[in-house]
């Protein structure tokens, strides 16, 4: 089974994370962050996973360092999970179109993390989240997780959709990179024979 546990506490957020990649997209999430557990229960359901997310941070100064620890955990989950990545499809991409918006994903999990963001947010709230803190929440999971990222915005102007547009296809996208192909079941998809 490709399964992880994280556990991560700092001075600033208890966090504990568990991911099910072959899942059913069932998710608890209870971050202190409405948004953010919003997010991640989209996430967890167009990607099929399953993810329990479990977070106690100092919300009381803002979200920052609850939305880039997550994003930590879940990268380091999503690592963890896919092991030597032996047998996956490595590469995912989704168009998404979300009411107005249209988002562009595309996953690469290349052993190098690297998000290429290009999400213009006309807002600087969504309710209380700062919007900003979708972007750092990615480079944490691209870092962490050792995949290279791409999210592209093609149209729209409406905040909530877009960022909702990115975690959907985001989800998608990662969903389809870590399939097995079972044609090359025990095989490591690259020609230097690791990522």
């Amino acid at each position: 089974m490709r399964k992880a546990e994280i556990s991560r506490r700092t001075a600033e957020t208890d966090i504990r994370l568990s991911l099910e990649l072959d899942g059913t997209g069932t998710s608890r999430i209870d971050t202190g962050c409405g948004f953010l557990d919003h997010m991640l229960t989209l996430f967890a359901r167009h990607g099929r996973f399953d993810l329990t997310v479990q977070c106690k941070g100092d919300t009381y100064v803002d979200d920052h360092h609850t939305v880039e620890d997550i994003g930590i955990c879940l990268g380091d989950a999503f690592a963890q999970a896919l092991g030597d990545k032996r047998g996956v499809v490595r590469y995912g991409s989704m168009l998404l179109p979300m009411d107005e918006a249209l988002i562009l994903t595309a996953v690469d999990l290349s052993g190098r993390g690297m998000l290429c963001y290009d999400l213009r947010i006309p807002t600087e709230k969504v309710g209380t989240f700062d919007t900003e803190l979708a972007e750092e929440f990615l480079i944490a999971l691209a870092r962490r997780g050792d995949m290279t990222i791409h999210v592209r915005q093609l149209a729209g102007n409406n905040s909530h959709h877009i960022i909702e547009g990115a975690f959907k296809s985001l989800a998608r996208s990662l969903a389809a990179a870590a399939a097995i192909d079972p044609r090359f079941s025990q095989e490591i998809p690259s020609t230097k024979g690791v990522l």
